[in-house]
This record gives structure tokens, C-alpha cells and sequence, in this order.
């Protein structure tokens, strides 16, 4: 039995990772600081899976925290390091916070790691780190520019582990994510944020009277006058976490990946979709556009496929459902 460590294991992406990893028999330790996590998932977890998982509240800012947990547990074989600060328009805000909570609690993990020779990581970036698409769809040759301190961390995050890779004290895959949307298949596992913070979520709790639903996109140079992403579903996606952790574990090289889709969406057709199969019809009201934005993003994905022999499965009307399931049994998250 494979054993993984998962920090940020509380939050959106991370509990459906833990949720994946633990239904395919990993043995699975989170750490999580619950600043924006959710501890009722873990102890879901603690019910369902009691052999084979393990949490600690730890704060990647304190480095104690972290060292207390990993001299209790032995024996990792990778670790998927999702947890940091994720918000485009509260790091135009408060750039501080995402340096000191992603680049300072990343340099933490990253020693602790080290100290406990622990050498193979997955970490959690993002196609933020590129900034304005100088071509689509965007391959991992892009020149990386971030338009905003998310990005901006997140990078910073990549060239430290680039470092500790060369200087042979760090094996890893950095996945470099465009837009995840859905929840677990089985609609048990999804997204807390309250209010949400992403299209796809806020459109579904919009449509189920929820919450209030807003456009906050800017006006840009699509068709419909709407930012076009690439939709990529939080099950296909940590899918892909398991396929880097099978790859380092297999002696694979360090490598740098892109995950979505290939193809894009705007802002208005996710909200066409939401609207077809809840049958509700959301009112479109406009409130302040997000800073940091730009106006399309689309993964080149075929590095995902030679390398990890991975491929998205899913749609956006299985996300938009399963996050009907999802909201429909938790509305207001965990």
C-alpha cells in the first residue's frame, strides 16, 4: 500500500484527491491549517476509511507544525501539495498574503521534506503562471508571465522546486491547472466556498436558490464578449495527480505538465449549460469585474497524455451535475 501525504487535504480540490486516493486503498495523511479547509470532510474520511487515513491540523507558515506531524508518520512515498491561497481578485488585493502563505509555506514544506527524505512531490500550480496567452492552445513552452501575485506565487513555487530538483533533493511533476469545476461522481465530495468563487459553482448554487449569482468577467475581445477557459473536472483532474504519483514513484523524471481539457468554454455558455439542466433561468446581473483576468486560456494537453497516459473523461454537463448532487445534499458545503 502506496502511503501519500496531502496538504490542503480540507480544501475543495484536496478532499476530492483524498477521496480518490483513499477508494483506490492508499493510505493517506492530510495536514491542513482549516483557514479555509473544512474539517467535517476529514472526519467523513475518518469514518469511511479508519485503516487507512490520518489527519493533523499543521500550518505550513509555522514549520513545527509540519515537522511534528511528518516525526509521527513514516514512510512517505510521494506527497500531493495542493495547499496555498487561490483567489485571483484577493491577490490583487493582498499580494502579502499569497507570498507569505504559498511561497514561505511552500519553502517550509519543501525543507521538512527534505529533512525526512521524503523526495517524490506533485505540486499544484496553475495556468496563471503564463498571464496573457501569447497563442492558444498554450503549451508548457509558453513564456510564463503572471498577471497577477496568485500566478506570480505559484511560480515563484515552480523555480524553487526547479531548484531542488537540479541540486538532486527533490523529485517532482508540477501540474499547471486551468479552470477545475464539479465535485466527486457521487455528488458525496465538492467545493464549501460560501459564497463561491468560481463560475461554475456560483451558476449551480445560483440556480438552486442558493446564492445570488453575478457576472463578474470583464468585457473581452470572444465572440460573446466573455472570457474563455478551459473546464477542467476535479475528478479528471486528481486522476492525473494519481498518474504523477505512479510516474515519481516509477523513477519517472521531474517534467512539468499542463491539465485541462484542450478546449474551451466562455463564461456565458457555462451558464447556458447550468441553466439547461437545472431548467432554471439565472438573472445575469453584472456586478464589478475581477481584476487580474484575461480573455482566453486554453491547455495544449498532449504533454498529459505522453507522459502520463492520461486524458480528461469527463464533460461540463457531468461537472454541472455532479455539482447539482453535490450542492443539492450540502448546500451551504461542509
Amino acid at each position: 500500500m502506496k502511503k501519500i501525504l496531502v496538504t490542503g487535504g480540507a480544501g475543495y480540490i484536496g478532499s476530492v484527491a483524498t477521496y480518490l486516493l483513499l477508494q483506490k486503498a492508499y493510505e493517506v495523511v492530510v495536514i491542513d491549517n482549516f483557514s479555509t479547509g473544512h474539517e467535517e470532510v476529514l472526519k467523513f474520511f475518518n469514518t469511511k476509511y479508519p485503516k487507512n487515513f490520518k489527519y493533523y491540523k499543521a500550518d505550513l507558515q509555522k514549520r513545527e507544525t509540519i515537522k511534528e506531524a511528518l516525526d509521527k508518520e513514516k514512510e512517505f512515498d510521494a506527497v500531493l501539495h495542493y495547499a496555498a491561497s487561490c483567489l485571483v481578485n484577493e491577490s490583487m488585493e493582498n499580494p502579502a498574503k499569497y507570498f507569505t502563505n504559498n511561497v514561505i509555506g511552500s519553502q517550509n514544506l519543501f525543507s521538512e521534506l527534505i529533512e525526512h527524505s521524503i523526495k517524490n512531490i506533485v505540486f499544484s500550480s496553475t495556468c496563471a503562471v503564463y498571464g496573457e496567452a501569447q497563442y492558444v492552445p498554450v503549451d508548457e513552452k509558453h513564456p510564463t508571465n503572471p498577471a497577477n501575485p496568485y500566478g506570480e506565487s505559484k511560480r515563484m513555487i515552480e523555480l524553487m522546486l526547479q531548484w531542488y530538483g537540479k541540486l538532486g533533493k527533490l523529485n517532482y511533476v508540477i501540474l499547471r491547472y486551468f479552470n477545475v469545476c464539479g465535485a466527486s461522481d457521487d455528488g458525496e465530495v465538492g467545493d464549501s466556498k460560501d459564497p463561491s468563487v468560481l463560475l461554475m459553482q456560483n451558476a449551480v448554487r445560483g440556480a438552486l436558490g442558493i446564492e445570488s449569482f453575478y457576472l463578474t468577467c470583464p468585457e473581452v475581445d470572444t465572440p460573446d464578449k466573455t472570457p474563455i477557459r478551459d473546464y477542467i473536472n476535479v475528478v479528471d483532474l486528481n486522476e492525473a495527480h494519481l498518474g504523477a504519483l505512479d510516474y515519481l514513484i516509477n523513477g519517472g523524471k521531474s517534467e512539468i505538465i499542463n491539465l485541462g481539457t484542450g478546449t474551451g468554454n466562455s463564461v456565458l455558455e457555462i451558464v447556458t449549460t447550468v441553466e439547461k439542466i437545472t431548467g432554471k433561468k439565472l438573472d445575469r446581473k453584472k456586478t464589478e469585474a475581477r481584476k487580474g483576468e484575461y480573455a482566453k486560456m486554453i491547455a495544449d494537453t498532449s504533454k498529459a497524455k505522453t507522459v502520463l497516459g492520461w486524458e480528461p473523461k469527463r464533460t461540463i454537463s457531468d461537472s454541472v451535475n455532479s455539482l447539482v448532487k453535490w450542492y443539492k445534499n450540502h448546500p451551504q458545503g461542509w
